[in-house]
């Protein structure tokens, strides 16, 4: 039998955290993740963020990443463009790690809101200098972090997705449960998607791991929410993944699905490239 060899079968970028993001054929990866992902969030007047988890919506608009900026698409609606503010840090934000973001401006704010229906603001960060990855994510202390919520890089794998939904179609048939759809990666919102002949949750285990030319080491392996509950397409929300998970990917009161990784330098980051556990 051939065994195919672990590749990156898919790059996801998301430029505002929360929202929807894209697949690319390739990303330039910086210390602090992929170039352009969750650079921007959505504040509410008090700089607290606004998330999918209360806010469902936000997964219906679509962020593009432009050379100086973002594009903002939602259905039944005019797009708009916002560039990279140019002023400091002038908005103060409930996020750990971070005390300040900048203003995207007054147009961008009231796109936003008038999708939420409650006033909001967009922000951006300027140098994810400023907000280090943390000691209890797997940080030494200096690694920067954009907005994302505890890593910069998000890995998963396809046969971990096989066998979470093999699990789940188990799950259904012995509660007596009508079958479903397989669950999508798009769910788990990775910025690398692996496949290959891989066992499941193999990813656990690498401690370091060589994609392409670049290394990347652990961090953490990813805790989930309730967004992951949350069909990207439709927003509509339900049990899974999380009630098979609790199943069977249970420990220290969380449940599992993918690793955060930490890049060791900058370069880029293809679908196809090759990927080798090096620990």
């Amino acid at each position: 039998m051939r065994v195919e060899p672990a590749a990156v079968s898919a790059v996801h970028v998301y430029p505002v955290k929360s929202l929807g993001g894209g697949a690319v054929e390739r990303a330039r990866v910086e210390l602090a993740g992929l170039r352009h992902d969750r650079r921007w969030m959505v504040v509410d007047p008090h700089g607290e963020v606004v998330t999918a988890r209360e806010w469902h919506v936000l997964l219906s608009i679509t962020a593009s990443a432009t050379t100086d900026g973002l594009t903002l698409t939602a259905d039944g609606r005019e797009p708009i463009v916002v560039a990279e503010p140019a002023g400091p840090p002038d908005v103060e934000v409930g996020l750990s790690r971070l005390d300040r973001a900048t203003s995207a401006g007054p147009r961008a704010d009231a796109w936003v809101s008038d999708l939420l229906g409650e006033p909001a603001r967009l922000v951006w960060l300027d140098d994810p200098a400023r907000r280090p990855v943390g000691t209890n994510h797997g940080g030494s202390g200096t690694d920067p972090l954009t907005l994302a919520d505890a890593g910069p890089l998000l890995l998963t794998t396809t046969a971990s997705l096989r066998q979470l939904n093999s699990w789940v179609a188990a799950e259904r048939a012995e509660r007596g449960e009508p079958a479903s759809d397989p669950l999508t990666m798009l769910r788990f919102r990775p910025n690398v998607v692996v496949d290959g002949d891989l066992e499941p949750f193999v990813e656990d285990r690498w401690q370091r791991v060589r994609i392409g030319d670049l290394e990347y080491r652990f961090a953490e392996h990813c805790d989930r929410c309730v967004m992951t509950t949350l069909d990207p397409s439709t927003q509509q929300g339900g049990k899974e993944p999380l009630r098979t998970l609790a199943r069977y990917r249970r420990w220290d009161h969380k449940v599992w699905f993918g690793v955060r990784l930490i890049p060791l330098a900058q370069g880029w980051l293809a679908v196809g490239d090759a990927v080798e556990p090096i620990a």
